[in-house]
């Protein structure tokens, strides 16, 4: 679930003080757009599991950054479909109680 190289490459890169600031503003930041996923426009959802996928991976979510390629790739075959978002919400609650500890 995690990437634990990544990991451990931002806590060389910030510090391991800073790494506790960084993973504090990356959950309230993803947290924030999971919370709206559903409300977001047709229009803005590929830009939105975008940053998310970015930020997951970023921080080494690795599970949560392949979901949201898998729904990026899948919305993209088909605009119509809304993000599978309580499967993006699991692998980073998941992810996110891994992280933390």
């Amino acid at each position: 679930m995690l990437d634990t190289i990544r990991i451990a490459e931002l806590k060389a890169e910030v510090g391991e003080d800073d790494f506790a600031e960084v993973v504090a503003l990356f959950c309230e930041e993803v947290e924030e757009v999971l919370a709206e996923l559903h409300l977001i426009a047709p229009d803005k959802i590929l830009g939105s599991i975008h940053f998310l996928k970015g930020s997951a991976q970023n921080i080494g979510l690795a599970r949560v950054g392949e979901i949201c390629l898998e729904e990026e790739r899948r919305l993209r075959a088909d605009p119509d479909l809304r993000p599978d978002v309580a499967r993006i919400r699991e692998a980073y609650a998941a992810s996110k109680i891994q992280l933390l500890s």
